[in-house]
């Protein structure tokens, strides 16, 4: 396949619109994805935790899970393997500290030094990493957390959130890039409350206090992630959609919306304007929602394409963080991966290939009428002769050969791996 001959000839059909399809490239090379590492073992972590709790579940039992960090670790290799990108980060979760011999810690007295291993992986590979406290899967989350009645409940809790600061400090230190923190609790209840503000009140003192430690915060970034509802807490949820955009901007930390947490008419592409009017930085989870379940693999769907677009033309490429955040284990886990990380990546670049400012000065003229005509007729432009010579500009495989690798690797290694 000739990819040069192509893409110089998509490079014409873009250059009536304007846009510079090299100039794209160059900034899509450059913008970074967080990968959630949590993809390739369904949630577990190294903790001990054994079984997800606390309004997650994952469905499926499909053959070659990771067990153990190096297995993780190696997958997490063979999907950068397969992922174009200069600048890409690994999002963890705190169950994903690993322990040496004897050196095991709840949650609440986790420490950098356990997490060594992965600043010692991502600083070899060049990437950055984001970090997550575990507020479920454990026996003080069988209930409410930072928003329990129960005050040893909350302090511990407290206590795992302010340890999960220091370690995001020394992620940052250690390589030379902010870390992304993200608190997010399963709170709430199955049925209708009697009390919806206690609860309430309670996590905003529990994130008060949090937040009263000292830390660099040029360093990690401290956001505040929303849900709509979820496994046992169906009719009402603590941390709220208002309840965390309020807070994160009185705190004067980093909200974060992930798009799989709002009512199935409500688009995170329409909010983002409005939150890069009133916020500096604004992280995002970028997932897929069906029905009542908010974390499939990303697809380069309709509002895959308009996040991203949204992030394009607001010339917000720095101040949207993009973190991924699905796992299926109903199909093959770094195929999955792979997926979600490529159709982000293409979204991106559909995004940075839109004539966006003449779109825009369409609008202020009233021309709706070639607004729409422009917008259906880049349905059908070039888009795959870009996106396969970016690949192969990358040395890496085009069309479906990255899957064959992933097969290949299936049978070399996946089907190896005791369940």
């Amino acid at each position: 396949m000739d990819f040069e001959k192509r893409y110089q000839e998509a490079k014409e059909v873009y250059a009536t619109l304007g846009i510079d399809v090299d100039g794209a490239l160059e900034k899509l090379d450059n913008f970074p994805i967080s990968m959630h590492c949590w993809q390739g073992d369904d949630v577990v972590g190294f903790d001990g935790a054994g079984a997800l709790s606390g309004g997650i579940q994952t469905t499926g039992n499909y053959p070659g899970k990771a067990t153990t960090p190096e297995q993780l670790m190696g997958d997490i290799d063979k999907v950068f393997s397969l992922t174009p990108g200069k600048k890409h980060r690994i999002n963890l979760h705190a169950c994903y500290a690993i322990f040496q011999e004897g050196q095991w810690a709840d949650r609440d007295q986790l420490e950098p030094k356990h997490f060594q291993a992965w600043v010692d992986y991502a600083k070899q590979r060049g990437l950055g990493l984001d970090f997550n406290p575990t507020i479920f899967s454990h026996p003080k989350a069988t209930g409410l957390t930072l928003s329990s009645p129960d005050k040893e409940i909350r302090d511990f809790w407290i206590r795992h959130s302010q340890a999960c600061i220091r370690i995001s400090e020394y992620f940052a230190t250690e390589l030379g890039t902010p870390c992304l923190m993200n608190i997010w609790i399963p709170d709430g209840l199955k049925d209708i409350p009697g009390d919806r503000m206690a609860p309430r009140r309670r996590f905003k003192e529990s994130l008060d206090e949090i937040l009263s430690i000292d830390y660099d915060k040029e360093k990690v970034l401290v956001c505040l992630e929303s849900k709509v509802f979820g496994i046992g807490m169906e009719s009402y949820t603590v941390g709220s959609s208002e309840f965390t955009l309020n807070y994160a901007k009185s705190a004067g930390i980093t909200p974060l919306m992930d798009n799989g947490h709002y009512h199935p008419t409500e688009v995170v592409s329409d909010k983002l304007s409005a939150m890069l009017l009133f916020n500096d930085k604004v992280a995002l989870h970028v997932t897929r929602p069906v029905r009542w379940d908010s974390d499939h693999v990303v697809l380069f769907d309709d509002e895959t394409k308009e996040i991203a677009k949204e992030i394009v033309r607001n010339d917000a490429m720095e101040r949207v963080l993009v973190g991924l955040d699905f796992f299926d284990a109903s199909i093959n886990r770094i195929s999955a991966w792979t997926v979600g990380m490529h159709n982000m990546q293409k979204a991106m670049l559909n995004a940075l290939l839109t004539p966006h400012a003449q779109l825009a000065k369409l609008q202020d003229e009233g021309n709706f009428t070639k607004i729409m005509a422009i917008q259906e007729e880049l349905k059908t432009y070039p888009f795959g002769d870009v996106w396969n010579y970016y690949m192969a500009k990358n040395n890496l495989p085009s069309y479906l050969d990255w899957f064959k690798e992933i097969e290949q690797y299936e049978t070399d290694v996946l089907s190896k791996r005791g369940q």
